[in-house]
């Protein structure tokens, strides 16, 4: 993944701070580097970074409650939460689930999009758009439809992995992503007859109603807590007997879950009742893996819904 945020505080001196403390930090010395950490924040309250950093040195320490109180100042110091300081209070058991901060999402695959491909598909084994048509393949071939496709929207399209799974059988693909970086990326294929820089429930929300035949979205469910915004603006959006297929990591337990990675897991039993809530039909839920942690696979679904 790509290298952590760091926002200036506009002062030399507690950048300087911030720099050593994160020397400090990677070496192992927590206790120097938080003390700088403090320094840093005393030349400049609103040192959204240093705060963060701070926050996560607490947290290394076994400092909860101090941990909780850094990643709030951090909030505080960056109301766009591009560090996603409020994530880490979720997991921290401080504040409820809530999707994640679009400008964390920005942030985050800007840094990743110059290595995107290497790091997904190399380091991690990414097979998520290949799962994808194999399910669609299948989901069509159930009902004696052929698997071609007028207009597709590809969510979280980043560098054209799924538009380039399904290439042949799609006419004309829409990419919709919240990073520049990836839709210059993805533009450079030439997959795509459009691509727009939105969250993908806002992406949807400006399509016409009827207006696709089939809606992607690989690796991307992982970013959202509540899937029913994304599933009603992607029924709306589907015309009759056009599919919704997408990717989701997933768990043992019941609902929603904030993994340590930082990616939502979602249980079966809530994809299913989201996809019915959303009026949808459910053809397929497989228990596949889309992609490698700790060259082990994450536990997850490839989902196929149709709208009847």
């Amino acid at each position: 993944m790509p290298a952590r945020l760091f926002l200036s505080s506009g002062d030399m001196i507690a950048d300087r701070r911030f720099d050593f403390a994160r020397d400090l930090q990677l070496k192992g010395d927590l206790a120097a580097a938080a003390d700088l950490l403090l320094q840093a924040t005393d030349l400049a309250p609103g040192f959204a970074s240093a705060w963060f950093t701070l926050g996560d040195i607490r947290e290394q320490l076994g400092e909860h409650e101090q941990a909780i109180a850094a990643f709030r100042k951090a909030q505080g110091a960056d109301p766009e939460d591009r560090h996603g300081a409020s994530l880490r209070l979720m997991l921290l058991g401080a504040d409820q689930l809530s999707n994640m901060p679009p400008a964390y999402v920005r942030a985050l695959f800007d840094q990743y999009a110059p290595k995107f491909e290497k790091a997904l598909v190399d380091d991690l084994g990414y097979r998520g758009p290949e799962l994808l048509f194999r399910a669609v393949l299948a989901a069509r071939a159930a009902v004696r439809k052929p698997a071609f496709f007028k207009r597709a929207i590809d969510l979280g399209c980043g560098t054209g992995l799924a538009a380039r799974a399904f290439a042949r059988e799609v006419d004309a693909f829409t990419g919709i992503d919240l990073s520049p970086r990836m839709i210059e990326r993805a533009r450079a294929t030439g997959l795509y007859a459009e691509l727009e820089v939105a969250e993908m429930v806002q992406g949807l929300a400006g399509r016409p109603d009827a207006s696709a035949d089939l809606v992607l979205a690989a690796d991307a469910v992982v970013y959202l807590s509540d899937l029913a915004p994304l599933l009603r603006e992607a029924a709306r959006v589907l015309m009759p007997g056009g599919l919704l297929a997408f990717t989701a990591e997933t768990h043992g337990g019941e609902g929603v879950i904030l993994g340590e990675g930082l990616r939502y897991a979602h249980g079966a039993a809530y994809v299913r009742s989201s996809i019915a809530a959303a009026v949808l039909a459910l053809s397929r839920l497989e228990d596949l893996s889309a992609r490698n942690e700790d060259n082990a696979p994450v536990p997850g679904l490839v989902v196929v819904a149709t709208k009847t």
